[in-house]
């Protein structure tokens, strides 16, 4: 039983599979949407030229042979005995079925792989692409990873995120009408953002009652849109004690059932303009931690 005041998602997949269960970040070799080199897309501003993929994927190698240098590292670092296969990097649903398919089933055919997570857009979800990622749902454990961002639209135009909350609204119900589970990811400390406004960003994810949510935060990378403005001086990112009363904020708001994937994240270190506290990731987990137990509360203490 977990002791924390929030329900992690690493230890819902260990009471389900019995053992720890780690992901592994896969390119597929995908684009986006939203990369189209016009004007009308240019891309999202905090997205880095691999897509906002994990550090250390060799490109070169097939999902397979991704999936088993995974493994390697995943048992030898966390003692991990099971994985699920996170189709991570660009938008994962950009593609005719038939090649989806090709690619998530060369995913499951690998030893100790006990299901899927595929991270994309909400406007990268046609019918027939839902009705797969349905059958998925119903053959293996499988999540749908759908960036959302911000319930406002002038930050997600400020963002150049290309939809609007809308496009959002709709993919989800399509999802969900489908029984998919889907994990919502948003960012904390985006520029023109109070903490009303994020707080009604969590207040709609309440009211939606999503599965599982991905806390991140505004960091800066070299090499991005975003990065450029930072060097002008036009973005400002949040310190570590305002960083961690947010998500506090947050947890206290979410619906006790969601799963809780993420509360934090950082860039590549190489990369990595700002924040650099962010670096030091265990260190913000447990100040997550102290701030929840300084507040006596817990996931959904204070759901509208």
């Amino acid at each position: 039983m977990s002791v924390k005041p929030y329900r992690l998602f690493s230890e819902h997949l260990k009471e389900l599979f019995g053992v720890r269960v780690h992901k592994i970040s896969v390119d597929a070799g995908f684009g986006c949407p939203n990369r189209g080199g016009s004007r009308e897309r240019p891309g999202c501003l905090f997205c880095d030229p691999d897509g906002s993929g994990a550090v250390g994927i060799d490109r070169r190698l097939g999902v397979a042979a991704q999936i088993e240098a995974g493994k390697e590292v995943m048992a030898r670092k966390y003692r991990a005995g099971k994985f699920l296969a996170y189709f991570q990097p660009f938008s994962n649903t950009f593609a005719a079925p038939a090649h989806l398919r090709k690619l998530y089933d060369e995913a499951l055919a690998v030893p100790d792989v006990v299901g899927l997570a595929v991270g994309t857009r909400p406007d990268c979800l046609p019918a027939e692409v839902l009705d797969l990622l349905a059958e998925y749902h119903r053959r293996t454990y499988f999540w749908l990873e759908l960036g959302l961002q911000s319930r406002h639209d002038r930050t997600l135009a400020w963002l150049r995120r290309g939809h609007d909350y809308a496009c959002f609204l709709d993919a989800y119900a399509a999802a969900k009408a489908r029984g998919l589970r889907v994990c919502v990811h948003i960012i904390i400390g985006l520029p023109g953002e109070g903490r009303e406004d994020l707080l009604a960003t969590a207040d709609e994810l309440a009211r939606l009652n999503v599965d599982g949510v991905k806390l991140h935060l505004l960091h800066v990378l070299d090499g991005t849109p975003l990065g450029e403005r930072y060097r002008r001086g036009e973005v400002a990112v949040l310190d570590r004690e305002t960083y961690v009363g947010l998500v506090a904020d947050v947890l206290e708001r979410l619906p006790a059932a969601t799963l809780v994937h993420r509360l934090t994240g950082d860039g590549p270190r190489a990369a990595l303009l700002a924040p650099l506290w962010s670096l030091n990731k265990w260190e913000v987990l447990n100040a997550i931690d102290a701030e929840m137990a300084r507040r006596g509360s817990v996931q959904g203490g204070r759901r509208r």
